[in-house]
C-alpha cells in the first residue's frame, strides 16, 4: 500500500491530497497565494486527523518542485524534505508543468493534438512544455517570453492546446487556426497520479539536496 502525502504550493492555488496507489482519499485547496506557508501544516494536520492516518503511516511525500511561485516552491519543497527526513521516507519531486499535462490528458480524453501548459511568469513571460498524449516530452520545461511565431515550431506539425494561468496573456501573440486555448482544472490530486508512477518506478529525490526548479532566475529591485 502506497500512501503518499502530496503537496503543491506551486501555483495561485495551493493543495495537498492524500492519496493510496493513485487514488484520492482526501484532497485540501488554499486559494490566498500570499497565504500558502500558514495554512500548510496546520492544512496537513487536519487531513491526516480526518483521515484517520498517522503521518508514521506514509511511505513517501510528493511536492510539485517547479517551475512555479518561488515563495510557494520554498515552502512546499522546505515541508516535504523536513516531513521525509524525519520519518526516513523518500521524497518525490514532480515538474508542475508535468503534472498540469497529467490533468489535460484526463480532462481531453479525445484530444490527439500537443499539449501546452502554461505558469504565468509576468509580463510576457511564461513557464512552459509541450507533451504528446501519451505523456512523452516534446518540448523540455523552460521560461519564455511569448512573441509572435513562439510557437510556430509546434503549431506547423498540428494543433495545440494551451492552458495554465499563464494562456490567457498568450491569445493575442498566438493566432493559429490551429491553436486552442481551453480551461483544464488542476489540482493536488493530480499529484498523486504522477507520484505513485514515480514510487512505483523508484524516482526519489535525493532528501537533503533536492531544490526548487525555479527555471528562470530571480530578481529582487533594491530602493534607493
Amino acid at each position: 500500500m502506497a500512501l503518499i502525502l502530496n503537496i503543491d504550493t506551486a501555483t495561485e492555488t495551493a493543495g495537498i491530497c492524500l492519496s493510496r496507489e493513485g487514488e484520492t482519499l482526501a484532497l485540501f485547496q488554499h486559494d490566498e497565494q500570499k497565504d500558502h506557508a500558514a495554512w500548510l501544516q496546520p492544512a496537513i494536520g487536519k487531513m491526516m486527523r480526518e483521515t484517520g492516518y498517522n503521518l508514521s503511516d506514509l511511505e513517501a511525500v510528493a511536492v510539485t518542485g517547479g517551475p512555479g511561485s518561488y515563495t510557494g516552491l520554498r515552502v512546499g519543497m522546505a515541508t516535504a524534505k523536513g516531513l521525509c527526513y524525519a520519518l526516513q521516507i523518500p521524497l518525490i519531486a514532480a515538474n508542475t508543468l508535468r503534472v498540469m499535462a497529467l490533468a489535460a490528458m484526463e480532462q481531453l480524453p479525445e484530444w490527439t493534438g500537443l499539449l501546452c501548459p502554461m505558469i504565468d511568469a509576468r509580463r510576457m513571460d511564461v513557464f512552459t512544455a509541450v507533451y504528446q498524449t501519451d505523456g512523452v516530452t516534446r518540448m523540455l520545461p523552460k521560461a519564455m517570453t511569448v512573441e509572435k511565431g513562439s510557437f510556430d515550431e509546434w503549431l506547423e506539425q498540428g494543433e495545440v492546446s494551451f492552458f495554465g494561468g499563464g494562456s490567457d496573456k498568450c491569445k493575442l501573440v498566438i493566432q493559429s487556426i490551429r491553436a486552442h486555448f481551453v480551461q483544464i482544472r488542476y489540482h493536488a490530486g493530480h499529484l498523486g497520479i504522477l507520484s505513485f508512477k514515480l514510487y512505483l518506478q523508484g524516482e526519489f529525490a535525493d532528501t537533503i539536496y533536492c531544490e526548487p526548479a525555479y527555471t528562470k532566475e530571480f530578481y529582487t529591485h533594491n530602493r534607493k
